[in-house]
């Protein structure tokens, strides 16, 4: 598949406008220090004006940490995904949500995966800790039980993941870097915000219908890769115990 980048109406270049200026303003104080710095120096590839050129994205990414964007055209199988991010590809929709539809999405859209996802892609480290992840996930693809664990450290990581900057939580995670009700949402009062602890993310249960309550923030890129091998040697033992 591919981004058919005609077919995209003037409207939808109007909506994919209203969200970026409206997310990236908002970010300003909020986000981590490498996803603002990646998010500018990605322009003009990924910008406001337009929506985002995937053959232009693929070039930036490409040079920088090898990446690539794979169009898909929706959510796939489990296996699938791990696949492409073991050979980092991370995969993306192409459709724009609608006016309507502004605040609240069931399925993610193209902004979220390009917005949200994308610009941390450049950042090496992180770029490694994606291909890592993908690696041990096509290792226990086929066991439900270590799956649902790795959908617990994607979850509260790579979608809703903190990061502490200077003794302040910023945020890293595309589902909340791309929604402005949830990167607003992390600063409200009834919120529980825990130290990064792998054993803890990966026995806590999250919901996709709701505001988060729960985030993990953690320390740095680099002890998030570091992370990945207790994750894969409580797998191996999961494994082992059956």
């Amino acid at each position: 598949m591919v981004q058919q980048y005609h077919l995209y109406t003037e409207q939808d270049h109007r909506t994919w406008k209203l969200l970026f200026d409206r997310q990236a303003s908002n970010l300003q104080d909020k986000a981590s220090t490498d996803y603002l710095l990646w998010l500018q120096e990605l322009a003009p590839a990924l910008q406001a004006d337009r929506i985002a050129s995937f053959r232009q994205l693929n070039q930036r990414l490409w040079s920088g940490t090898g990446w690539s964007i794979e169009v898909v055209p929706g959510l796939i199988p489990v296996g699938d995904f791990f696949s492409l991010l073991a050979r980092r590809r991370f995969c993306s929709s192409t459709w724009v949500r609608k006016p309507e539809q502004i605040d609240y999405l069931e399925e993610p859209d193209m902004f979220h995966d390009i917005f949200g996802h994308v610009p941390l892609l450049m950042n090496p480290t992180y770029a490694d800790f994606m291909q890592k992840f993908g690696e041990i996930g096509m290792k226990y693809a086929d066991d439900p039980n270590c799956e649902r664990q790795l959908e617990r450290l994607y979850w509260y990581t790579v979608e809703f993941g903190l990061i502490m900057e200077r003794g302040q939580q910023r945020i890293f995670g595309a589902g909340i870097a791309s929604s402005f009700g949830e990167s607003n949402h992390i600063f409200d009062d009834d919120i529980t915000i825990h130290p990064f602890n792998i054993d803890q993310v990966l026995q806590t249960e999250f919901r996709t219908d709701i505001m988060q309550t729960e985030y993990f923030a953690i320390p740095s890129y680099a002890s998030l890769f570091r992370s990945l091998d207790g994750v894969e040697e409580h797998l191996k033992q999961m494994t082992l115990a059956v």
